[in-house]
């Protein structure tokens, strides 16, 4: 029974392959990759691309998935509105990341896309709520000139940047990498900061899910 993956760049494809080798042998893994999604929320806002998103995802059921993990922090929260109609778990990838984040009373969320911002303030604001905190205090970076180097491929370029970012943080608990192509940057930063990435983390809910569902398929 396989895990549906949405992404919205064709990087995340081996970064996911590679942690479910790692931590989740025997995990099936169907990547659905649609760029343009991203392209279309930042331009009109994530809730203008939920028609697509919702066709994308019941395909990937009609198939056989029996939950979807949504790896774009940008339209994350409405790929997983749709979760109830869909009849399966779809998730955010960012979620437990945030929930992580919502723990701390200053909070830098570093993005290199300003689309990605306002959906993950949001979703720590929630975590923090659920979990009946006092909302942190959050601070934004927008790291200039990262989006562009990501968009023309220059991988190494863009994580450098963005490690530089969470370097030059210095009044915060945590640093937060709100997208999961920044992941590879935490490597890089030779912060003390504890800063946080969303792939591992969402990849081990997902997984979760996936049991819960084969579980309950299993009993009925």
């Amino acid at each position: 029974m396989p895990l549906a993956l949405l992404h919205t760049s064709s990087v995340h494809v081996p970064v996911f392959d590679a942690l479910r080798d790692a931590g989740h042998p025997g995990l099936a893994l169907r990547h659905l990759v649609h760029e343009g999604l991203l392209d279309r929320a930042g331009a009109s806002g994530p809730q203008a691309v939920a028609g697509e998103i919702e066709a994308v995802l019941a395909g990937a059921v009609a198939e056989g998935a029996t939950a979807v993990l949504c790896t774009c922090s940008t339209i994350g929260g409405v790929a997983q509105s749709l979760g109830p109609a869909l009849g399966v778990p779809v998730l955010r990838v960012d979620r437990p990341m945030a929930a992580l984040a919502a723990r701390a009373e200053r909070v830098t969320v570093i993005a290199a896309l300003a689309a990605t911002l306002a959906p993950t303030l949001a979703l720590i604001a929630e975590e923090a709520d659920a979990a009946g905190r006092r909302p942190a205090a959050v601070r934004t970076v927008l790291v200039e000139g990262a989006w562009e180097r990501f968009e023309a491929g220059e991988r190494d370029g863009y994580l450098d940047l963005v490690a530089e970012a969470a370097d030059a943080v210095a009044d915060a608990d945590v640093i937060v990498l709100a997208q999961a192509s920044m992941a590879g940057a935490v490597t890089r930063t030779g912060t003390r900061i504890p800063v946080l990435s969303s792939p591992g983390t969402g990849l081990v809910a997902a997984a979760a899910a996936v049991a819960v569902s084969v579980g309950r398929m299993d009993l009925s």
